[in-house]
């Protein structure tokens, strides 16, 4: 079997952000990929191991033709799925909203948006994953406390992959 490399994935992103299609749903080596421009749009039900989209949080007004919703996961061969950290029973994993590579600063050398330690609130942009030169902003989604950050900067991070641990207020 070929692995399927994050270069691949990048160009399939391109093609259908480039195409009229609405959605796409594509199997090669293992790789699920679906992908919709219409929001709420769900991968379809004909692939029991698949779970509901999250959706693209694009920041980037110069990308009106961004999916929406992307699916990504891996059943042998090609991608991995990402190993899940152990989440104490109290504590919330901040996920990974789409496919990308992870940044926790806003620029090269710039101070990271969240610290261990830091108190943050729900709306607190705590990282931004880039994807084909579109970045998605990833909001804390909870009040609380940084108590973990399991990724490095600038690594290749999936979807779904825990970024941060959060313990709530």
């Amino acid at each position: 079997m070929t692995s399927i490399k994050q270069q691949d994935i990048e160009a399939i992103l391109e093609t259908f952000e480039n195409s009229p299609w609405q959605e796409m749903r594509l199997k090669v080596d293992g790789l699920e990929l679906f992908l919709s421009k219409t929001p709420g749009a769900v991968a379809p039900s004909s692939a029991p191991h698949c779970s509901e989209p999250a959706p693209f949080a694009t920041t980037q007004a110069t990308a009106p033709s961004a999916p929406q919703h992307a699916f990504l996961s891996a059943s042998g061969g090609g991608l991995a799925k990402p190993a899940s950290a152990r989440v104490p029973d109290h504590w919330i994993a901040v996920r990974a909203p789409n496919l990308g590579t992870f940044y926790r600063a806003p620029k090269p050398g710039g101070a990271p948006y969240v610290s261990v330690g830091q108190a943050i609130s729900a709306d607190t942009e705590v990282c931004l994953i880039e994807v084909m030169k579109l970045f998605t902003s990833v909001p804390a989604g909870v009040a609380g406390t940084v108590r973990q950050v399991l990724v490095e900067d600038a690594e290749l991070v999936e979807y779904d992959q825990p970024l941060f641990l959060i313990e709530p207020a």
